[in-house]
């Protein structure tokens, strides 16, 4: 596949670090979906090995703490440690994942700006961002279900939103924040939060680079083989980022 791997824990965290062979000095740290309360980096390991190939960027896929035993905002802190990490290697960081773990890696994105610190982007496949799943495509009946997701939220925020960000949904500003690269299948029941995700993000004047796909369920970032989803991610994330660098 042309790339390499290799375990690390950094201040008792640990992560998995995906080195593609046509690697450039763009790191993109990943958060994994499952909803708050599954997955791991092993589960994750095709795709994120496939995906560091496809963007050409160093991978790091982050095994962070899942409720229900540990709460928001354990998972967000893991993360916000590798990415503190990360920024020692490369002075070029991206935020990103799938599902709740998108969820995640875009309240790193406003943690990290509320801290005055810069990420060259934030990738996100189909994240879902309000715990109430008010929005229409909740009714498509596919996979997850409303009632599931409504759970799931519940067992993250067992402790409550807090003053930590558990969706950006929770924002007030969105101004300041890196370029938004976004994926989501026209048949997942999150679709709609993505769409208005994507409208606010344009309202505070940021760059927002957004796919939707025609019949695509909820999950097909873990689908093996030939996937346009991941594809996309990783040409968008190199087109971004390569702009930046001339810019």
């Amino acid at each position: 596949m042309g790339v390499t791997w290799e375990s690390v824990v950094v201040r008792g965290v640990p992560a998995r670090v995906f080195r593609p062979s046509n690697g450039r000095d763009e790191w993109l740290v990943w958060a994994h979906g499952g909803s708050w309360i599954r997955g791991s980096v092993e589960g994750w390991h095709e795709p994120c090995a496939d995906l560091a190939v496809r963007s050409g960027c160093t991978v790091v896929s982050v095994e962070y703490r899942l409720a229900p035993r540990h709460p928001h905002p354990a998972a967000l802190t893991d993360v916000l440690t590798i990415m503190d990490w990360a920024s020692t290697q490369s002075g070029r960081v991206a935020v990103g994942g799938d599902s709740a773990g998108g969820t995640i890696a875009a309240c790193a994105a406003l943690t990290w700006r509320d801290l005055g610190r810069s990420l060259t982007a934030q990738v996100l496949a189909y994240p879902p961002f309000d715990p109430e799943c008010r929005a229409g495509s909740y009714s498509l009946g596919t996979f997850p279900a409303k009632s599931d997701m409504q759970a799931a939220w519940r067992l993250y925020r067992a402790n409550g939103p807090g003053d930590a960000y558990s969706t950006p949904f929770d924002a007030h500003d969105l101004s300041g924040l890196p370029p938004a690269v976004l994926g989501i299948g026209s048949l997942d029941p999150v679709c709609d939060d993505v769409h208005d995700y994507a409208e606010r993000l344009r309202a505070a004047g940021i760059t927002v680079e957004m796919r939707v796909f025609p019949g695509l369920p909820h999950g097909v970032f873990l689908q093996p083989g030939a996937n346009p989803l991941r594809d996309w991610l990783g040409s968008a994330l190199r087109d971004l980022t390569a702009i930046k660098e001339t810019s």
